[in-house]
């Protein structure tokens, strides 16, 4: 890690402040936020830029002389309280590019503890014995930050005294990492509106122009009503201030502060004229012309004055309105940037992902053109700085995206969305919906595999199934063509003799084969050969069977060849 560099210069010599021109200060890190007293942004950014730094007078030199003895004073005091020596130091670092210096009123040797001194006063005295407790106050809070982030210290000890224990103010300041990182893009802001710095006109400090007073009204009337006036006089140099020398146009502090010093004199006019009809009135009662003229230039002063009112209020909200259009196009300018530089639209005010700039609660309370500029430019930087640091983020977080989910990314359709996460949320958001994505995917593969498996489970299955029967078939395909075959190679059948069949047969079966074969159709020579062949199957059951004699084969065959017969008529009678 880059550490402090110590630079052997004394506070307040000339290589003190070569040295500082050279870097951004602790002790202007203040303005730079816009937040200082003593000095403007615009101030700070002419002086960076043009290396001109107004000169200091005797009553500052004899303020910073006293500042220095009351912090020298003061030192052993934190001394005690922390037990350890300090040291003033200026040290440098660069951090982010940005070259940053502090010069510590004290440090310890280990550069973890700080002191900061401020001579004390009011202000500090209200926020010692506030009951509302003790914070630094922001105009100083900003040094410290800076002071902890070149040193690399603790902390700082902010301390307000007059010298002595009796009237002081301590404070043990710890860095907030917020306000740090705050700080840090502040600079960077305050860089790049250095380097595109162009010097502004410059426009002294209006004041008003003397406004030659109209001529002294005066009316007397005598005795005899003879009316003495000089108004042809005052008409005259009133009709002349109302065309030729009344601004109807102001554009500049300058024509704001010469427009107010007219109003002034118009109304003054006006009332001298009512103080000089007031004065005739009551020197006589009817002077009915001197009345009129004084009426009609009264009306004169009145009409352009009001007019000029009208005109100069409407001027400044105009002027009001263009200081805060310019600032609010140079924001748009710096949104579109920094969406250019992120390739997406992803920084809104409409949408609220990023702060919208309120100019004109900048604005308020401002009465001059130059304050006007002043509060809309520190606006304007504090809410380039915070729009900045947003992209600076969703800059980190499109990274992040494209190296953990580069194959995912179809599963991140509201990028838009999440890149304004913090970066450790939006990494477990990622892990998550990658996993719940694996997850389903490995679900889903498993049911297409079960799938598969079935599908070809069963495809094996009705293979076999198919071969069974197909063999089956081939079997009883064969077996039936050897009984053909059989049957067909058999000796022609003889008709039964019914004495053979006696000898060969038991009186029981004589009589069964009786009643199946009609007596006279065996007995003739004309049944065998008008009997039909025998089916494969009956022919097939014939030839299986070993029969004891030729006759009891006859016998057989007659038997079988009646069944047959009998299935035929019984079939045809069905048909």
């Amino acid at each position: 890690m880059t550490t402090m560099t110590v630079h052997d210069v004394q506070q307040g010599s000339p290589e003190w402040h070569a040295l500082r021109a050279q870097h951004f200060c602790a002790s202007e890190a203040a303005a730079m936020m816009g937040v200082s007293p003593y000095m403007t942004r615009s101030e700070l950014l002419r002086q960076k830029a043009t290396g001109i730094i107004p000169e200091v007078d005797a009553a500052t030199q004899r303020r910073f002389d006293d500042g220095h003895a009351t912090e020298a004073a003061f030192r052993p005091v934190v001394e005690r309280i922390i037990g350890e020596d300090l040291y003033p130091v200026v040290g440098t670092l660069e951090v982010e590019g940005l070259p940053l210096l502090a010069s510590f009123d004290g440090l310890t040797m280990d550069w973890q503890t700080g002191y900061e001194h401020k001579r004390i006063n009011n202000d500090l005295r209200a926020l010692r014995d506030s009951p509302d407790g003790v914070e630094v106050p922001d105009q100083y809070v900003w040094q410290l930050e800076q002071q902890m982030l070149v040193s690399g210290a603790r902390g700082i000890w902010f301390c307000a005294s007059d010298g002595t224990e009796d009237d002081s103010l301590l404070i043990y300041y710890e860095s907030d990492p917020e306000l740090r990182a705050q700080l840090i893009a502040g600079w960077k802001q305050f860089a790049a509106d250095l380097a595109n710095y162009v010097e502004p006109e410059y426009i002294p400090a209006p004041v008003g122009k003397a406004v030659t007073s109209l001529p002294a009204v005066s009316v007397n009337v005598s005795g005899a009503i003879d009316v003495r006036d000089n108004f042809k006089v005052f008409a005259a140099a009133l009709t002349d201030f109302v065309e030729t020398r009344l601004i109807r146009e102001p554009k500049t502090d300058q024509d704001f502060a010469d427009l107010d010093l007219q109003i002034k004199a118009l109304a003054e006019a006006e009332k001298a004229l009512k103080g000089a009809e007031a004065n005739m009135l009551s020197q006589v009662e009817s002077v009915d012309l001197a009345k009129r003229t004084l009426d009609a230039l009264h009306k004169l002063a009145r009409d352009n004055r009001l007019a000029a009112e009208k005109l100069l209020a409407a001027k400044k909200e105009s002027i009001k309105a263009e200081i805060i259009n310019e600032g609010r196009e140079a924001y748009d300018a710096h949104i579109r940037s920094l969406n250019d530089r992120l390739g997406n639209a992803y920084l809104s005010t409409a949408k609220g992902t990023v702060r919208d700039a309120d100019f004109t609660g900048a604005i308020k309370g401002r009465r001059t053109v130059t304050s006007l500029r002043e509060a809309v430019a520190v606006t304007l930087a504090n809410a380039k700085i915070a729009a900045s640091a947003t992209a600076d983020k969703i800059d980190a977080n499109l990274k992040t995206l494209r190296e953990l989910a580069a194959a995912h990314a179809f599963l991140f359709a509201d990028t838009a969305q999440i890149v304004m996460k913090d970066n450790a949320d939006l990494v477990l958001l990622i892990h998550a919906r990658i996993a719940e994505h694996k997850a389903a995917e490995d679900k889903r593969l498993e049911a297409e595999r079960e799938r598969i498996r079935q599908e070809e489970a069963k495809k094996l299955a009705d293979a076999a199934e198919a071969q069974r029967k197909a063999d089956e078939k081939a079997a009883a395909d064969a077996k039936a063509a050897a009984e053909a075959a059989t049957a067909a190679a058999a000796p022609p059948v003889s008709p039964p003799n019914p004495a053979d069949v006696a000898d060969a047969a038991t009186p029981t079966m004589t009589a069964t084969v009786a009643a199946v074969v009609p007596q006279a159709a065996v007995q003739t020579s004309g049944y065998i050969a008008s009997a039909p062949q025998l089916s494969d199957r009956a022919a097939a059951f014939l030839a299986s069977r070993d029969w004891p004699n030729q006759a009891a084969r006859n016998t057989a065959r007659a038997v079988l060849v009646e069944f047959e017969r009998f299935c035929a008529q019984q079939e045809k009678a069905a048909a």
